[in-house]
Formats: C-alpha cells, sequence, structure tokens
C-alpha cells in the first residue's frame, strides 16, 4: 500500500484527526492541501494550517495551505482549482471538519444550530461536489467522510439532534453519492471511532482533560483511515465503517497500543454506532489488567 504521488484535498486538516491522516499520507509522499479556517493560532487549540504544512513537508509530504470557510461557496471551489493545478489533479477529497455541540433542543441556540449543519451537513456536499470533477480523472478516487453509520436509532437523535442530525447528513451523502457516481469509479465512504478521540477540539468541547484518559488516541483514525485509501474504489464504495473494525480485517490485534491511559476504561464504545458493528474478537474497552 501507499499513496506516494497521491494528492488529497482535506477539509479542517489543521489539527487532530485530519492532520493524523495527513501526516500519514505523507509519509508516503503524498501531496496534501490543507484546507481549514485557521490561519492564525486559536486561544485554546494548538495548530494553524501553516504549521500544519511544515509537519506535513517534514514527515515528507508537499502541502498547500489554504485559508478556507467551507461555509463559503466560491473559496471551496478556488481552494479546490488551486489544488488540481497546483498538482496536477486530486485523488482524495476527505471531508474532516466538523462543528460539534453536544446539546439538547432547549440549550441549542439557533447560531450554533446553523453552524453544525453548514459546516458539518452542507460544507460536505459542497466539497464532495467541487472535488468530484476532478476525482472523476483519477486513478483511484475516492472520498472518505469522518461520519457515523446511517443509523436512525432515536437513542442518539434523543440526545442531542442537532448534532447528529448534522452528522447523518454526512452519511447520506456517503451513501447517495455512493450510488450516483459507481459508474464513474468513485469511492465514497464514512469513517467513524467506536471510542473518543483525544483531541484537543474534544478536550476544549467535549470531555475536558479527565476525560481525555478514557479516549484512544488519533492514531486508530489515521491507520485505519490509511487502509480504506488504499482499497481498490470501484471495488470498495457505499461502505459504513469503524476504526477498529477496519484494523482488525486488515490483521491489526494490538488494540492497547492505541489507548491514551492504559490504565482506564476506554469511553464511548457505542456512540452512534449499531449493535450489528461489535467490538471485533478479543478487542476490550476495559482498562489493561497489569
Amino acid at each position: 500500500m501507499s499513496l506516494k504521488g497521491k494528492t488529497i484535498f482535506m477539509t479542517g486538516g489543521s489539527r487532530g484527526i485530519g492532520l493524523a491522516i495527513a501526516l500519514r499520507a505523507a509519509r508516503d509522499g503524498a501531496n496534501i492541501a490543507i484546507a481549514a479556517k485557521t490561519a492564525a493560532p486559536h486561544r485554546h487549540l494548538p495548530g494553524t494550517i501553516y504549521t500544519a504544512a511544515e509537519e506535513i513537508e517534514r514527515a515528507g509530504g508537499k502541502a498547500l495551505p489554504l485559508v478556507v470557510d467551507v461555509r463559503n461557496d466560491g473559496a471551496v471551489f478556488d481552494a479546490v482549482e488551486k489544488t488540481a493545478a497546483s498538482f496536477g489533479g486530486i485523488d482524495i477529497c476527505l471531508n474532516n471538519a466538523s462543528a460539534i455541540s453536544l446539546t439538547g433542543t432547549l440549550e441549542t441556540d439557533m447560531k450554533r444550530f446553523d453552524l453544525m449543519h453548514q459546516i458539518t451537513a452542507r460544507g460536505t456536499f459542497l466539497t464532495s461536489k467541487a472535488c468530484i470533477p476532478h476525482l472523476k480523472r483519477a486513478a483511484n478516487p475516492h472520498v472518505l467522510n469522518m461520519s457515523p453509520p446511517l443509523n436512525l436509532d432515536t437513542k442518539w437523535l434523543g440526545r442531542h439532534v442537532a448534532y447528529t442530525s448534522a452528522k447523518l447528513v454526512m452519511a447520506m451523502c456517503t451513501a447517495g453519492m455512493a450510488e450516483e457516481f459507481r459508474n464513474d469509479g468513485i469511492a465514497f465512504n464514512s469513517l467513524w471511532p467506536r471510542t473518543g478521540i483525544a483531541t484537543a477540539a474534544i478536550e476544549f468541547a467535549v470531555s475536558g482533560k479527565e476525560g481525555m484518559r478514557a479516549c484512544r488516541t488519533v492514531d486508530i483514525m489515521s491507520d485505519a483511515a490509511y487502509i480504506v485509501l488504499n482499497k481498490k474504489a470501484r471495488e470498495f464504495t457505499g461502505n459504513f465503517l469503524i476504526d477498529d473494525i477496519v484494523l482488525y480485517e486488515a490483521g491489526e490485534r494490538d488494540f492497547d497500543k492505541y489507548r491514551v491511559d492504559p490504565s482506564h476504561d476506554l469511553g464511548g464504545g457505542d456512540y452512534m454506532i449499531p449493535d450489528t458493528m461489535p467490538l471485533p474478537p478479543g478487542v476490550s474497552l476495559k482498562a489493561v489488567q497489569r
């Protein structure tokens, strides 16, 4: 497997899972366009598109940092065209940009609702739309959405309908576009973590420092994404994938290496994941016993 020479257009890759995926591809010698808003340091979150670009190039890839708000149609189309012109095309579109607020209906103001749906749902549709003409000309084109399975269980919708519904629109893009562009040979798949993933954004917005102990590292998502993006696009599309299942099916058996704190139980385990996608055999969310 190798992504050498492949060009990836990625939204929201200045930190966290997106940056981890970019660095994994960069080690092969991939070209990566980082399309994100963070041109200046955030007061709470580390990393900008420029620091991400420096890390990508140190890892062995080529980087193109682009200041892009995925809510802006023109900015997205311009960034996609700049990427194609710079690297001679686009092979992979990775929809990673997202906004999160795990709040109930009465606690969710409409500004926050709009932000989640504009970035997460509309941004995925828009970025895919802009990349598809270039992907049609690629040798093994992939679109990978960071979204959960298309699971309409009210257990999750009932907890925070605004965020969950935005994420489910991403899943609908996967299912719908996989069918719409099947004959063009473009793969559309979704990847989702089983547990919480230790990112600065999650620490700041959701769990705090203590909650990070119950998370896996970003490496589990980058390793799983790498496997997916190397698959034959015409033969692997329309799938809803869970990080540890992807890795297990690829032969991985050591999942404790992905824990932030092996002495702590992993949290999550079923967030927006149907019962038909259980833990792989022998993999546990319980603390490692020494």
